[in-house]
């Protein structure tokens, strides 16, 4: 049976850590008004696209920018004493925002907003986002180091990116070819990746009054390693996948999880189905679900729950497309797919055992 899904996960354990996504996503929605103002006949796109859309002057290509932070992943990453995986983070994040347009990156800056200048936290992040600069062929071309007391709490600071990308206009791809019958192919996440934190310190410091060098129950790993691992860079299979096979619709599994994401890819008239139990999910959503209390519906909209890409595809090339993904490394599988509908995202068999 299908359920509403917005107005069966309102306002509960999120609102309550803090964030409400309802509120969010009206504002947004209030400020596409003010902002439409500012385009210009460059401007190929409105906002809501994971990339933003921008025409290159006298090429056959579209540039692409996006821009993102790391939010609260960061007070666990000072908890712990260790900043030289939140620039990879951050990076990594842009950089999966323009590929589900198509787009390859060109190039990066960072912003960085401290309550005091610490050198060795500096020297950290950067190591970090050089590195990711450089898997992902991508330039740190510039950024911004802000020291501002009392504007961020002491020895807390905010790390912020924008990535500017190119995709040539034969290669966009934005979700309009998607139609009922395609088939949505699944990208495992390395775990929280850049959002839900909020929630998941609320769960794990709060409720189950953990602390940052305790290893998380059921696991032999530390809390900080888990909650630490660095969020992914989908760019490499991808491409590879991009070059072969003709792909209709990509998403990144950020804020607003399976549910949000999808959905902003969809075209009016469709729809797409989740298969909860088409995949293994990780221990660490199953604890914070349990731990918490927190409806399945939620979770997923919550968090990635394990998938941090999603590839839409055209039936007949299923098994190639999966075949050219598992010789990169990866490990897809397929989660769902599209129906005729009214650009909903609904959860099949979501019964996760405890």
């Amino acid at each position: 049976m299908k359920k509403n899904i917005q107005k069966h996960i309102k306002a509960n354990a999120y609102t309550q850590a803090g964030v409400d996504i309802d509120r969010k996503m009206l504002a947004i929605s209030e400020a596409k008004k003010m902002i439409k103002k500012t385009s210009t006949p460059e401007t190929l796109s409105g906002i809501g696209l994971f990339g933003g859309l921008f025409k290159s002057p006298g090429k056959d290509e579209i540039l692409v920018s996006s821009t993102d932070g790391v939010g609260t992943k960061l007070k666990v990453a000072c908890m712990a004493g260790r900043h030289d995986t939140v620039g990879q983070d951050i990076v990594n994040h842009c950089v999966n925002d323009i590929l589900v347009e198509g787009a390859q990156p060109l190039f990066f800056l960072d912003y960085i907003g401290m309550s005091s200048f610490n050198p060795e936290v500096f020297k950290q992040i950067i190591k970090g986002l050089c590195k990711a600069c450089r898997k992902n062929q991508c330039v740190l071309i510039g950024g911004e180091t802000a020291e501002m007391p009392g504007l961020y709490p002491p020895n807390e600071y905010d790390l912020v990116g924008t990535i500017v990308g190119s995709v040539k206009k034969s290669g966009l791809i934005i979700g309009d070819k998607i139609k009922p019958g395609n088939i949505v192919i699944a990208l495992p996440s390395t775990g929280l990746h850049t959002n839900g934190y909020s929630l998941a310190r609320k769960i794990i410091f709060e409720q189950c009054g953990l602390e940052i060098n305790d290893i998380l129950p059921g696991t032999k790993q530390r809390v900080a390693d888990v909650l630490l691992a660095i969020h992914k860079s989908y760019l490499s299979p991808v491409k590879r996948l991009m070059k072969k096979i003709k792909i209709n619709g990509m998403a990144h599994i950020t804020g607003g999880g399976i549910f949000d994401n999808i959905q902003r890819i969809l075209p009016a008239n469709v729809s797409v189905t989740i298969d909860a139990s088409a995949y293994h999910i990780p221990f660490l959503f199953k604890f914070l679900m349990k731990r918490g209390k927190i409806d399945i519906y939620e979770m997923y909209r919550v968090f990635n729950m394990g998938i941090g890409f999603i590839i839409i595809v055209e039936a007949n090339l299923i098994s190639k497309a999966l075949q050219i993904l598992k010789n990169t490394g990866e490990e897809p599988f397929i989660i769902g797919e599209v129906i005729q509908g009214k650009r909903e995202v609904i959860l099949k068999n979501a019964n996760i055992p405890q």
